[in-house]
């Protein structure tokens, strides 16, 4: 068995050289278990056999197991070792050739019709909208947006001259529906290097915001006959309003303590769910590595389609990221990522990477709205951003900004309202501070009458969802530094003035 995993160990290819050895190892396993190498149930070597076969430290091997285990194409159980995770088989996509180039949309599903110009609707009052402010809050802590005025101009600057000075006259017409191919080919490295995703340039395409991408998909999916998506008990109302515009369902998945209960998609026979896998907005976690196989091996079993969105996986803070659900199976998963929360929602940038069976239709559709189409110039700044490692610096210094910015909430709330619990602070902008029931109201009408914009979790509830939640939503990533103490003693003040010991007689 040793000379076997000598043997794998070499063939794993690692540049021992490197600075990323872990990071090497887990895309060497991920690949082998992905081509059948490593087949389910397959018992990995100890991580100090393997480190000794590669000549590299035992900890680097043990978080690489650690990190595939979180993810789930690993399995460790005390007394049997780590193996390779059991899965179901991946379904055939009929008629389609699983390393074929995608196409540009030509002769593809017909183009779906355009959503309502309405735009989605919340569709009930407990995805009630925030507090209309006729002026701007003293302190904005509302979640979703990040320190924008930590924006990296000059170093956006430098990459938007440099792209538009290189880029051929033929950048500046209409061009590729997906986008241009300077970008999709830098973020197939970036998301493989840094997610986890398996990608393609051809099975990237690029949209104008998430919601622009969920809308494509949305649009797909019903052509293709499918009538649910099913999705989180709490989550962003307007994402759901999405999907019922495209005339599908959106029944809530139940959850419990240790995230969404996947096992319940089988009840609700829905044709594909959304999830917020790696950090569940807003309730924060990530989803755990045997539910994470199960929605993986549901879709497989049924044909169904996972809607992963990727919102915040870069800002991980107590440990190495969560990779993307979306490498345990490219062909049922549906991978959406951002730079709204890495660098600024006002770029209007975001991405898809699609199954092959979904490229074709989703393309076309895309290529029929000729006014959602993304502004070059940006798609080329963006490409020179990440090839050259400017987004990679920016992001390490946020994460210590919004890591330190964390703590110092934390602490406050320990030293001004001990009796409140804090969650979901592992990774993200914002943390759910859990108030006891009957209680989430005045704690919002307080914040108002103190000048503090935050959110409440009713406001991201589900109108049919089992269970209901009281407490706050605070992104500590909105204010800039300037504001951010002021917001803190405001958000103190706020919860020191609820009454958090019992909830009020008439509850």
């Amino acid at each position: 068995m040793r000379d076997d995993w000598a043997t794998f160990g070499a063939d794993l290819h690692l540049d021992l050289r490197g600075t990323r050895l872990r990071a090497g190892l887990m895309d060497a396993l991920r690949d082998a278990v992905r081509s059948g190498r490593l087949a389910p149930g397959t018992r990995l070597p100890s991580s100090r056999q393997l480190a000794a076969d590669l000549g590299v430290a035992r900890n680097t091997v043990a978080d690489a197991y650690a990190e595939l285990v979180a993810e789930g194409w690993l399995t460790a159980r005390q007394g049997s070792g780590t193996r390779v995770a059991r899965r179901a088989a991946p379904r055939p996509v009929p008629g389609a050739e699983a390393e074929a180039a995608a196409g540009t949309g030509e002769g593809g599903t017909s183009p779906v019709p355009p959503a309502s110009p309405a735009g989605p609707t919340p569709g009930g009052s407990a995805w009630r909208v925030a507090r209309r402010w006729t002026s701007p809050p003293a302190y904005d802590l509302r979640s979703g947006t990040p320190d924008l005025a930590s924006f990296p101009r000059a170093a956006w600057l430098k990459a938007y001259r440099r792209a538009l000075t290189a880029a051929p006259n033929e950048a500046l017409g209409y061009g590729d529906p997906r986008g241009r191919q300077e970008l999709r080919t830098a973020l197939a490295e970036y998301l493989a290097r840094a997610r986890g995703v398996h990608a393609r340039p051809e099975r990237i395409v690029i949209c104008s915001g998430f919601a622009h991408g969920l809308m494509l998909i949305a649009r797909a999916l019903r052509g293709r006959g499918a009538r649910a998506v099913g999705v989180e008990s709490y989550g962003l109302g307007p994402h759901a309003g999405l999907l019922r515009d495209a005339g599908l369902a959106t029944p809530p998945l139940p959850f419990d303590e240790r995230g969404t209960r996947v096992e319940e998609l089988t009840p609700l026979s829905p044709d594909a769910v959304l999830l917020t896998a790696a950090h569940q907005f807003p309730l924060g976690g990530a989803l755990p590595p045997d539910r994470r196989t199960a929605v993986v091996d549901w879709a497989r079993a049924t044909g169904g389609h996972v809607l992963e969105d990727d919102y915040d996986g870069e800002f991980r803070y107590d440990r190495q990221p969560v990779g993307a659900l979306q490498g345990l199976d490219p062909e049922r998963v549906v991978y959406l990522g951002t730079a709204s929360k890495s660098l600024a929602p006002g770029l209007r940038l975001a991405w898809m990477v699609l199954p092959e069976s979904l490229v074709d239709e989703v393309v076309a559709a895309k290529g029929a709205v000729v006014d959602w189409m993304c502004g070059t110039p940006d798609q080329l700044a963006f490409a020179d951003f990440l090839a050259t490692g400017a987004h990679d610096r920016h992001v390490r210094a946020m994460r210590l900004r919004y890591r330190h910015r964390r703590d110092q909430l934390v602490a406050a709330l320990a030293d001004r309202a001990p009796g409140i619990r804090v969650g979901g602070i592992a990774a993200g902008l914002h943390a759910v501070l859990s108030l006891p029931p009957g209680t989430e109201a005045a704690a919002l009408r307080s914040a108002a009458w103190h000048g503090l914009a935050v959110q409440g979790l009713g406001h991201f509830r589900h109108p049919q969802a089992r269970r209901t939640l009281e407490g706050l939503v605070v992104g500590y990533g909105t204010p800039p530094d300037s504001a951010w103490q002021g917001a803190l003693r405001a958000l103190c003040r706020v919860l020191e003035g609820v009454d958090t010991a019992r909830p009020p007689e008439d509850a």
